[in-house]
């Protein structure tokens, strides 16, 4: 592939992966929360994202910012590692020459953003019902809907009484819709990782070739996350409608049946401005996200291993 093997290529991914998630973890609690909150009384529960970041901790305490954490560190090794991995891999694989065409860049981020919903399908379905576990017993509402929402059943009295983990919640998916109901919005998925990817991964490379030392091709840790976050800023906000209607990703009380008709359902009970919702919120979990990630896949960890 280059310079560094694919082992130490791996470890840099995963660590990039760790590293970021748990610095902004608990803005991305928010952000969750805020996409799915309800109107209540004429009144939605949160007025922006810090009036939810203050209720979520004083509700729930500063570890219940993390609701959901051990999902996402457990998945986002081979999420991390096959997104940033598999971009360098087809980067690599479609030069010619040593030159690889625009077009490619773009072919090289489909690649990368196609391999890591193979983690972040069944990854971001069970942080998304572990962050809003919180809210849900905030409303003091019952599940009682079929399919994803039968299955974590237990989310309210389990977050009630602290006890609801992760596998609890994989095992009553497993058990009540098999192993493929935790890929259930895979379709969504793809179309809002492949579009971010597609829009990501040239913009950033572009940004952070800029910043290279002369004769290199290494950006400083600094330039690196300015790039990173640039970059994701602009394919977050990109894809941020399809991330609103993505149907796991928004409460049972809407019913939705799936893409089209979440899709047409928030059009005509919310209006357009529904697909932006959460944006903000967005591009301050993935900016910095992506920033850290890059800065520290590019500091090279593995290769000290």
């Amino acid at each position: 592939m280059s310079e560094i093997s694919l082992p130490s290529k791996v470890i840099n991914g995963a660590v990039a992966g760790i590293a970021g998630v748990t610095c902004v973890f608990p803005i991305d609690l928010v952000k969750t929360r805020l996409q799915n909150q309800q109107i209540i009384d004429g009144k939605p529960m949160y007025k922006n994202i810090l009036d939810c970041f203050i209720k979520t901790a004083r509700s729930e305490g500063f570890f219940g910012l993390y609701k959901g954490y051990g999902v996402n560190v457990t998945l986002i090794t081979p999420e991390k590692a096959l997104k940033l991995v598999g971009n360098d891999f087809f980067r690599y694989m479609l030069r010619t020459d040593g030159k690889l065409p625009f077009y490619r860049e773009l072919l090289a981020g489909a690649g990368a953003g196609l391999c890591q919903v193979i983690a972040t399908t069944p990854m971001e379905l069970l942080k998304i019902q572990l962050q809003d576990a919180g809210r849900k017993v905030h409303k003091k509402t019952q599940l009682t809907a079929g399919g994803v929402e039968a299955a974590v059943s237990g989310v309210v009295k389990g977050a009630a009484s602290g006890s609801l983990t992760a596998m609890d919640l994989t095992r009553d998916l497993i058990r009540t819709r098999g192993f493929f109901g935790l890929y259930k919005g895979l379709g969504a998925t793809l179309a809002r990782d492949i579009p971010f990817s597609v829009i990501y991964f040239p913009l950033f490379a572009h940004i952070n070739a800029l910043g290279y030392a002369e004769g290199t091709e290494k950006a400083t840790f600094q330039h690196s996350f300015v790039a990173g976050c640039v970059a994701a800023c602009v394919a977050s906000v990109a894809v941020n409608p399809v991330d609103e209607y993505r149907p796991y990703n928004k409460p049972k009380e809407t019913n939705h049946t799936g893409v089209k008709d979440c899709f047409v359902k928030i059009w005509k009970l919310e209006g357009p401005m529904a697909f932006l919702k959460g944006a903000m919120a967005r591009v301050f979990v993935i900016a910095p996200l992506f920033g850290i990630a890059q800065g520290v896949y590019f500091i090279g960890v593995g290769e000290f291993y």
